[in-house]
């Protein structure tokens, strides 16, 4: 048995969705331990796309447990919507595959009024980017002891207790401050005790159940959202999410001891891109030929909110802090086959920064903002690689590419992706087998 976590290296959209499906055939229980619906997670099929924001993409196997972790705080409206959709092709959700930690903190509708009304009194240039679907709020109450957890929904009388005490609150802040239209109580307590009905049968101890599958020496893979540069403490912020995105939170995130951790996958884009607001040292401006041609091949919009991803070299400097942040046993490499046709290909070694050389990000947003880096160059490849099922069939200058990744990192590929499809994948070392 194994216990594998998978984490993104960059700003996310790296790519974990493809790669915790492949993994998820290997394991027998999938836990997602942190962010919100502010992420995605695209997969192709057979041809066929699906979208995940909440629920484990290991739910598409019918012989898998996957489990929301209390690091994850929950929309529910938008956990049963995806629920009924999979149901609706053939896929149904039940409570002996689909478990709610009774931790895990709700996102509630005054929650997302707050994120929309902060981000509209920012100033531009101050804007950080939300998604606007109450994350950051409700990561607030949780910090802030007053937030609502899934395990009230089982108890009418402090649901209700709790909801009339931030009602309040939140209603405050709303009219005042932001002049904005106030929360209706009756009309959360319906919806929600609507909510809590369909519901109940799902939640449960994700830490118990987990720890007795170890202990039957079962295989349990963790996925996260984002990336490790959108981390609330090691990434470029404020630009950032409002949780904890490296694998040290895969443990806090679903009750699990961390000795019990035997692999940490990296999930590494080919190149970079970024959603939103913030710094990207290697960034190719909106009209470069090379980041139009990555953005447009790659299909770099947003799963959640198909905002346009900004797109750049890769960078190494990002990638080495996933390693270090993370604790690496090994790299994912997808979106290979979008660099075929680039005739040189660049790869971000450091940062110059005001005269002075960083090897890591810079704590300082100001000097991240001003960061410029310094780019070792490379032979591309015409190839396409999509239809590869064996490394040593990639083209040298690609193989060169990956090998390149590995020298610079210290850790070696476990999986590269050669395009969208479940298919197009190559394994190179499995994580669950030891």
């Amino acid at each position: 048995m194994a216990s594998v976590v998978v984490v993104g290296t960059q700003w996310g959209d790296e790519g974990k969705g493809k790669i915790v499906d492949l993994l998820t055939n290997h394991a027998d229980y999938i836990v997602r331990f942190q962010g919100g619906n502010n992420a995605g997670h695209t997969l192709v099929v057979e041809g066929k796309k699906y979208v995940f924001h909440i629920i484990p993409s290991g739910i598409l196997y019918e012989d898998k447990v996957c489990m929301i972790g209390n690091g994850v705080i929950v929309d529910p409206g938008v956990l049963l919507s995806e629920m009924e959709e999979l149901s609706s092709q053939g896929l149904p959700v039940t409570p002996e595959r689909l478990m709610l930690s009774e931790n895990a903190h709700l996102i509630m509708p005054y929650h997302q009024m707050l994120d929309q009304a902060r981000e509209a009194a920012l100033s531009k240039g101050k804007k950080i980017g939300t998604t606007g679907r109450g994350i950051g709020p409700c990561y607030m109450d949780k910090v802030g002891r007053v937030g609502i957890k899934a395990g009230d929904l089982l108890d009418g009388k402090q649901f209700l207790e709790k909801l009339r005490n931030n009602i309040e609150e939140k209603n405050f802040y709303l009219t005042k401050q932001y002049n904005a239209e106030p929360a209706s109580f009756e009309k959360i307590q319906a919806q929600f005790e609507a909510y809590a009905e369909k519901l109940a049968p799902f939640v449960n101890n994700v830490s118990v159940v987990l720890d007795k599958a170890r202990k039957a020496e079962r295989n349990i893979l963790f996925e996260g959202a984002q990336g490790t540069q959108l981390d609330i403490d090691h990434g470029t912020y404020p630009f950032v999410t409002s949780s904890n995105t490296v694998a040290g939170n895969a443990c806090i995130g679903s009750g699990f001891g961390p000795a019990h951790i035997d692999e940490v996958i990296g999930i590494l884009k080919a190149y970079t891109t970024r959603v939103g607001e913030g710094p990207f040292p290697s960034e190719l401006p909106e009209g470069d030929t090379v980041g139009d041609a990555l953005q447009k091949k790659g299909g770099e919009f947003g799963a959640t909110t198909g905002r346009r991803r900004r797109c750049g070299w890769l960078d190494m400097v990002v990638a080495n802090d996933a390693v270090r942040l993370n604790g690496l046993t090994g790299l994912a490499i997808t979106k290979l086959d979008v660099l075929s046709g680039q005739s040189t290909l660049k790869i971000g070694t450091h940062y110059d920064v005001e005269g002075k050389r960083y090897d890591c990000m810079p704590g300082n947003i100001r000097q991240t903002a001003l960061a410029q880096p310094v780019y070792d160059e490379m032979p591309g490849w015409s190839e396409d690689i999509s239809a590869v099922r064996d490394y040593d069939d990639l083209p040298q200058q690609a193989k060169d590419y990956v090998d390149r990744i590995e020298n610079m990192s210290g850790v070696a590929p476990m999986i590269v992706s050669v395009g969208p499809d479940r298919a197009e994948t190559l394994l190179l070392r499995n994580p669950f087998e030891k």
